[in-house]
């Protein structure tokens, strides 16, 4: 664990509540963008971050100092935001079975692409393009997803990301190779990937 973090550990444990906003201020954006990538949306990341911090303060007792605390806290949210996705699939099937009510709009792929201004070509590439990276993430468990984002975005080792979601070494390769298939099958024809 790193020294710093060790310190602001030892002092939050020892009483002094403010500590513990020196390590939420090293890791929210990790955590933010490990949650936004599990999610897909800012609202639903923000969340997730809040709560993953307030897990981790509450369950700060419980973390073996031996260990890396970025680690414990990437594995804390993680666990966060699986069981948000949970409890939105949940709600989303409970609005989808209750008459009466009107299923959201979906976004507007036009409001996500880039301000300068490419050619309608471009355009229509870049909207197709995003359509099929959305459905392919859309398409991958959230398991498979965050080893993925932790792996090929984050840059973590397979033993890290192993930790994190509390899986045999083995079993993350194949996690992490299975996300990598599914995004390569369905955006090899667009991209050209070979």
């Amino acid at each position: 664990m790193e020294a710093s973090d060790a310190a602001a550990v030892a002092q939050v444990l020892a009483g002094d509540q403010e500590a513990f906003r020196v390590l939420v201020e090293r890791h929210s954006r990790n955590i933010f963008r490990l949650a936004y990538r599990m999610t897909r949306n800012e609202p639903d990341a923000e969340d997730v971050v809040q709560e993953s911090f307030l897990r981790a303060y509450r369950k700060l007792g419980q973390f073996e100092s031996r260990s890396n605390f970025g680690t414990w806290l990437y594995r804390v949210a993680v666990n966060c935001a699986l069981d948000h996705l949970r409890l939105k699939e949940r709600r989303d099937k409970e609005m989808a079975t209750t008459p009466g009510r009107q299923e959201p709009e979906p976004a507007d792929p036009m409001l996500s692409l880039p301000s300068r201004d490419p050619s309608p070509e471009r355009l229509v590439a870049s909207a197709e393009l995003r359509r099929k990276l959305d459905s392919a993430l859309a398409g991958l468990s959230p398991r498979e997803r965050v080893a993925f984002a932790l792996r090929h975005v984050e840059g973590r080792s397979v033993e890290e990301i192993a930790k994190t979601l509390g899986l045999r070494v083995s079993a993350t390769k194949n996690t992490v190779f299975r996300a990598v298939k599914k995004l390569r099958q369905v955006l090899e024809p667009v991209a050209g990937l070979r």
